[in-house]
């Protein structure tokens, strides 16, 4: 036992360490790791100027933070607790809906999210930090020794302790290629969304050019003329095509030209007639890598499910639940346990989501039309508490042999049941 262990009474925990840390870590100790992707193009190119990205992310993100939370200690809900109010108001600027939208938002934009918690006794405040300004430290057992946030020329330093806890929280995906840093959804997609924006500068070109094809002057000398345009002519000619393609608000009025041209017309390649497939294609990408069904996101004739509920089934079970479960697992392991105490968790409650109605139908009648499950076990599979008498096995009248005549109710008991019920056969 240590001094500080003697001294504070309890047993130092045993460190515990990877054989392969030290290998990731080695060239790198000790010096900032520069993320692998520009985050700005990403936010710029992506976010704010391509309505696809901009509509999963924000459909996703403010989708997480309307989700409500619960508050358990073992069994048992905790409905007033100081934390509660800790999670609702965060810290001043954002309340508990900002506070979640933010942090989905960097997930999905930069596949890093930064928490940072400021503890002052019975009170702490969190924030969300911009993932861009924030570099990781590798320390010397494979998990980082500091995190570095830099922002207007100042920096700050927050250390990470022994057994890899820190004042910051980093929340990362998965990425194939580094130890470090997570993979955001829109480096999957940065192909498509590029695509996606070309088009769309494509479209705006052609419209500005009056919504014609592109075409060409040809010199059409007379008899006796030189072969060639004067070089006078040609750059009089120049300046003009310059000056009517530089002023928008004179798209589709007709040049007025001199000499001998002739207008040739170029008609659209197949290529250039199918841009608005192209916008499909690349915007159908985007929406698969963020999981959000194409038909929510606008894109014409990808209907993958039968109706809008169904789709908004599919977003919520592949995209937004298992990000709100992250979301509340790492809050309850960084903050919760530390600030409170063992034995609490923060849960994703599912059953207040309206978008997950659709799920809870299916499964009410899958459960309530199965033969051989009596009342109480159906009531224990929905989570409901047992009731006295529920231990009868009870089946739906569509499925009674036809020696027995069913009145209603819908439900009637088995066989044996039935006969002594109703006293008679058919």
């Amino acid at each position: 036992m240590g001094f500080w262990s003697a001294l504070l009474g309890r047993v130092a925990p045993e460190v515990k360490e990877s054989r392969t840390g030290p290998v990731v870590s080695m060239w790198n100790v000790g010096r900032p790791v520069h993320t692998p992707r520009d985050y700005e193009s990403f936010a710029k190119e992506g976010y704010e100027r391509n309505i696809v990205v901009y509509r999963c992310i924000s459909l996703i993100a403010e989708s997480v933070a309307t989700i409500p939370w619960r508050l358990y200690r073992g069994d048992r809900e905790v409905v007033d607790h100081p934390v509660l109010e800790i999670l609702e108001r965060p810290n001043p600027l954002q309340s508990r809906t900002e506070f979640l939208e933010a942090s989905a938002s960097y997930d999905l934009l930069a596949g890093n999210l930064y928490w940072e918690r400021a503890v002052a006794g019975r009170s702490a405040e969190l924030y969300v930090l911009r993932p861009d300004r924030m570099k990781v430290i590798p320390g010397p057992r494979g998990w980082p020794e500091a995190f570095q946030y830099a922002a207007g020329g100042r920096k700050v330093r927050y250390e990470v302790d022994l057994d890899g806890t820190s004042d910051v929280l980093h929340l990362k995906r998965f990425h194939p290629r580094n130890d470090w840093y997570g993979m955001s959804p829109l480096e999957a997609a940065a192909y498509a969304a590029d695509q996606h924006n070309a088009a769309g500068k494509w479209n705006l070109g052609l419209l500005q050019n009056g919504a014609r094809p592109s075409g060409a002057l040809k010199y059409s000398p007379r008899e006796g003329d030189q072969p060639h345009m004067p070089e006078d002519q040609f750059r009089r000619l120049r300046a003009t095509l310059d000056e009517q393609g530089a002023k928008s608000n004179r798209t589709g009025r007709p040049l007025l030209l001199e000499g001998q041209l002739e207008w040739v017309q170029m008609m659209l390649s197949a290529l250039e007639m199918d841009w608005i497939g192209g916008i499909k294609l690349s915007a159908s990408q985007i929406a698969q890598a963020f999981q959000v069904p194409e038909q929510l996101v606008g894109v014409e004739g990808q209907q993958t499910y039968n109706n809008w509920r169904e789709a908004r089934l599919a977003l919520y079970e592949d995209a937004v639940m298992p990000l709100a479960r992250k979301l509340a697992e790492a809050l309850t392991h960084w903050f919760l346990v530390p600030f409170v105490g063992e034995g609490y968790e923060l849960v994703v409650d599912d059953d207040d989501v309206p978008a997950l109605a659709v799920r809870k139908e299916l499964q009410w009648d899958r459960v309530g039309n199965a033969p051989f499950l009596t009342i109480n076990e159906k009531r224990e599979a929905l989570g409901y508490e047992p009731i006295d008498g529920g231990d009868t096995l009870f089946v739906p009248a569509g499925q009674l042999p036809v020696d027995f005549v069913a009145d209603p109710p819908e439900l009637v008991p088995t066989e044996r049941a039935a006969e002594a019920a109703y006293g008679r056969k058919a």
